[in-house]
């Protein structure tokens, strides 16, 4: 099968943001009203793609390549891994460059979806509207497991972290395939050539810095992050995905729901989490897995598009 024909070409931009030069690749006209898309782990910008290409309205949207991923130079103190609040700080760095004195759209999926959660936490001024794709947090740690974790990252920076690489661009597209199994071969064969690239081994190798892959030396408190969420004013829309791995420890189901209460919810629980918001709705895409952008992007479109509109 060919490969997938974008229908909107995208624009790439080189940015210096904070300590290191981003890319930044923008789809439309300046002139017209702003949309920042943020990638998840293992990701690049032109993951939103599909997405875009699915939009009813023309858009400017505005996605980095996030540090370390893509385009975009790595952390200069990346021995030790990535540190979540460095995301949080690039984020700004951006909006500040594309959009300094009014708010913004913001979407984001998996990790990026929880770094523009809690930037519309830490800074609702602003942003406009906020939909995370897929990401709600992540399952809590408890404090006893804080030694643990410590352990495991100081095991981690002594061994490193490698990537695998690839033997031609469909071994690429083959593994896109493997991670996800709803993605088509056409989009899978697009995909790789903007998640990898060839370098002069002739081989494919990732557009990824290894050190994404060592794990956090501390312990993910969710009361802090829903103390922070508790601070967003954006009008919120949440999306999942029936088939998505989230569901088995978020434990959402496949209706959609709008809390009517912020009190009485487990603590951690999905309920819990989405009462932390003042203004926020939660949908289910069918037919779609962690990746819903890629297997429904015609049905997210029209979901992130109503929720913009207002």
């Amino acid at each position: 099968m060919s490969e997938y024909q974008a229908r909107k070409p995208f624009t790439r931009h080189r940015i210096p943001v904070r300590s290191h030069t981003a890319e930044v690749l923008t789809w439309g006209n300046p002139a017209h009203e702003p949309v920042l898309m943020l990638h998840g782990w293992m990701d690049v910008a032109a993951s939103f793609q599909f997405l875009v290409d699915a939009m009813a309205r023309d858009w400017y949207v505005i996605a980095p390549d996030q540090r370390g991923y893509g385009g975009t130079e790595p952390s200069r103190e990346a021995a030790g891994g990535y540190w979540f609040p460095e995301y949080v700080a690039d984020l700004e760095a951006v909006l500040d460059h594309f959009s300094p004195n009014a708010p913004m759209h913001l979407v984001g999926h998996s990790l990026g979806g929880n770094v523009c959660c809690l930037y519309a936490g830490l800074r609702p001024e602003r942003v406009k509207r906020l939909v995370s794709l897929d990401g709600f947090g992540i399952p809590s740690t408890p404090p006893s497991k804080a030694a643990a974790r410590y352990v495991e990252w100081l095991d981690a920076i002594k061994t490193g972290a490698t990537l695998s690489s690839y033997e031609t661009l469909e071994r690429v597209a083959d593994r896109l395939q493997k991670n996800n199994t709803r993605l088509t071969r056409e989009r899978a064969l697009w995909l790789a050539a903007h998640w990898a690239e060839q370098k002069d081994d002739g081989r494919w190798h990732l557009r990824a810095d290894p050190a994404h892959k060592l794990p956090f030396p501390t312990v993910y408190r969710l009361d802090e992050v829903i103390s922070i969420w508790q601070r967003v004013t954006a009008p919120t829309l949440w999306l999942g995905a029936s088939e998505s791995d989230a569901k088995k420890w978020v434990g959402y189901s496949d209706e959609s729901f709008v809390p009517e209460t912020r009190d009485g919810h487990a603590p951690g629980s999905f309920a819990s989490r989405l009462a932390a918001f003042h203004d926020i709705r939660f949908e289910v895409i069918a037919g779609a897995g962690h990746m819903l952008q890629h297997d429904q992007p015609e049905l997210v479109a029209a979901k992130v598009e109503a929720h913009l509109a207002g």
